[in-house]
This record gives C-alpha cells, structure tokens and sequence, in this order.
C-alpha cells in the first residue's frame, strides 16, 4: 500500500435545486443563503482549509454561478472600498485571498450524490480526498477541526472510506443514511463500519448514527459508483456505492461526531432558521445585541 501522509484535494456537491427552501433558492443557489454574516458555502471553504485542504472542486449545477463569484476576487469593489475608506469592509473580503484553488464542473442532470462525486474522479486522479456537502457546515465550540481530526483517523486507519457519523433520534432514523458498527466497537468514536442503510425502514435501522455530509475516500470509490444501480429515482446514492465497497472487501470506518461538535443541514427552514438563529447569537461583532433582543423578545412568547 502506498503511503498517504496528507490530502489535498476536496469535491464539494452544489448542484442541488433546493426545493424545500422555494422561493428563496428560485434564483439563487441554497449553498448562498447566508448564516449570520456568511454563506453556508464559505463556512465550508473555510473548514476544509483548515484543516490542510486546498484544492477544491464544485460540482455545481445550474443557477450556481453566483457561488463562483462569491469566491472569486472582485477589485473594481475592492478599489470602491478603498478610494472610499471602508477599510473594515475590506476585511470582510479577506476570505478571497487565500493558498486556495478553485475548480468547477457541472453535474448537468440530478443523478444523486454518487454521480456528482464521480465527476470529480480526474480532478483526484489516483490520490485520497475529501467529499464536503456544501449545504451542511460543522461546528466546534471549542474551535478544533473535526475534519482535521478525520482526515488522520482515515491515513492511520488505510480505510478506503472514512465516513462522519452523528447521533440522531432513533426515531427519526428513517430519514437518513444510517451505519451499522462492526461487532465490539459501539464504545468508540472511531470505529469500523460493517454495514449502510440508506433511509432504512421505521423500526429497522442498525444504530441511531446518521451520516453527517463529510466523507474521506481513496479513488476506489470511482470503481464503486461505475458498479452501483440507480435507485428508484433513478439517482445513485453514495451510500450505496461505500455499502459495496465493504461486499467489495474494503474497510470502511466512522468517525462520530462529539459533544462539542454539530452539524447544521440547510436542507429546509426548520433547520436553516435553527443555523440562522445560533449563528447569529454567537456572533462576536453583534451576538451580544441579538442576544438582548431574544431575551426581550421571550418574553411575549
């Protein structure tokens, strides 16, 4: 086996339409929608350089222009900025000066999350990488790097996938893509993997631990996805295509998320209400006014 010390390389899946959050994602993308004072996009851009990974492909799709622009440098603003003194708004544009490099592809037809990875197969070429949901960001209180963290358990483990994994209500285990541990490894957060159920039945799920939007693999995954049938809707599910990696032979490993650490999927306004709201009350700039004004606002609930 080839010895892995670092990746580089990430493919981040935009190509959703968004559905659930209409009329707000008719004309732009949902991975733009801003929590507190960012998109949910740049919070995942800046996850993924955090923890060493800078070279970055979206799969976008149509409409997604405008995350394109976000992260490209603009200088007819920055030079508005400048001639007129918005210094400290300049600031707020440093995200686009960065090691990073951006590529794009498009994903013309909405496949499912497997066929959007493998249109990042000749980006990876033959090296491990990250799949980054660009719709869910994960957050750690205590500031450290979940992805940091994964990207060493995957290279120490030589898994050919190294899945996220977070508790959920059992009873709403239906709604996700569940793992079912290997034998004698339920008291761990790094553990190996025996089986995946895509959205098993009400009742029959093998744990409460769902999937969690970020994902290590090596390029057998490509190999994979070739080989996995469409589901009903005729879309390929990436779950799917790691459950026949281990039919295949190779190990795959979970890393649950802690305590300290939680994902927000902007999948619908419950949840993008629930980000918007926490965000912004954490906010170091204006988090102490948004908190004073919940607390008064409490009151009339």
């Amino acid at each position: 086996m080839t010895h892995i010390d670092k990746i580089t390389k990430v493919v981040v899946p935009v190509a959703g339409m968004g559905t659930r959050l209409l009329p707000a994602t008719k004309s732009q993308p949902k991975e733009m929608l801003p929590v507190g004072r960012r998109p949910v996009v740049q919070y995942v851009v800046e996850e993924v350089e955090a923890a060493g990974v800078n070279q970055i492909l979206f799969v976008t799709g149509r409409k997604k222009t405008a995350i394109e622009d976000h992260f490209d440098t603009d200088p007819e603003l920055v030079r508005l900025l400048s001639s007129g003194g918005g210094y400290a708004l300049l600031e707020e544009l440093a995200y686009t000066e960065t090691e990073a490099r951006f590529y794009y592809t498009r994903q013309s037809e909405p496949r499912g999350l497997a066929d959007a990875v493998y249109h990042g197969r000749e980006f990876v070429g033959q090296d491990h990488f990250v799949v980054a949901l660009g719709d869910s960001i994960i957050k750690n209180s205590n500031g450290g790097s979940f992805l940091h963290k994964m990207i060493a358990a995957h290279l120490a483990s030589g898994a050919a996938c190294t899945v996220a994994v977070e508790e959920v209500d059992p009873d709403e285990a239906y709604r996700y893509g569940i793992v079912k541990p290997a034998a004698g490894q339920t008291d761990s957060d790094d553990f190996a993997v025996e089986d995946l159920i895509e959205k098993p039945q009400p009742g029959t799920a093998p744990s409460n631990l769902a999937i969690a939007a970020r994902y290590v693999f090596s390029p057998l995954i490509f190999d994979a996805i070739s080989r996995t049938a469409p589901d009903r809707k005729g879309e390929l599910q990436l779950t799917d295509s790691i459950r026949l990696l281990i039919q295949l032979g190779h190990p795959v490993r979970a890393v649950c998320l802690r305590q300290d650490e939680r994902r927000y999927d902007i999948g619908n306004f419950e949840s993008y209400f629930k980000a918007f709201i926490d965000f912004a009350l954490a906010d170091e700039k204006y988090g102490y006014m948004v908190r004073q004004y919940v607390k008064r606002k409490a009151r009339d609930l």
